[in-house]
């Protein structure tokens, strides 16, 4: 549960970065931001890995570039479901997606698989 609500905030922090820099992306308040990122986070644990299966022999031809029209559609999703979250176009839901799994991409390198900070140091040989 740890780890989900820490993927979530890292869902968070690229949809307020996509509100900042893509244009086409509005969210009215902080409160629709949490309940985005939240509802992002279910379907990508939900929808997201039916859709891939359905749409594997496409990615498997774009050698996995279509993963990236999945996670824009996964974008899309969740501001049709939500109100006060507003995508302009396929372009700013793929733009977002792209943030959003940057800062995943970079949140995942500081938190583990179980939702915890690990740090990795090598031991010193004498």
């Amino acid at each position: 549960m740890v780890g989900f609500l820490f993927r979530a905030a890292l869902s968070m922090l690229g949809l307020w970065l996509a509100t900042r820099w893509v244009h086409g992306i509005r969210i009215d308040n902080a409160d629709t931001l949490v309940l985005a990122g939240l509802l992002l986070g279910v379907l990508n644990a939900v929808v997201r890995p039916v859709a891939i299966v359905l749409t594997l022999p496409l990615t498997i031809l774009t050698l996995g570039l279509f993963l990236l029209v999945v996670n824009a559609g996964m974008v899309g999703l969740t501001a049709y479901l939500l109100a006060g979250f507003h995508v302009a176009g396929f372009h700013a839901a793929f733009f977002t997606a792209l943030l959003v799994s940057i800062t995943g991409w970079v949140g995942s390198c500081f938190i583990g698989s179980r939702g915890r900070f690990e740090v990795y140091s090598r031991a010193r040989r004498r």
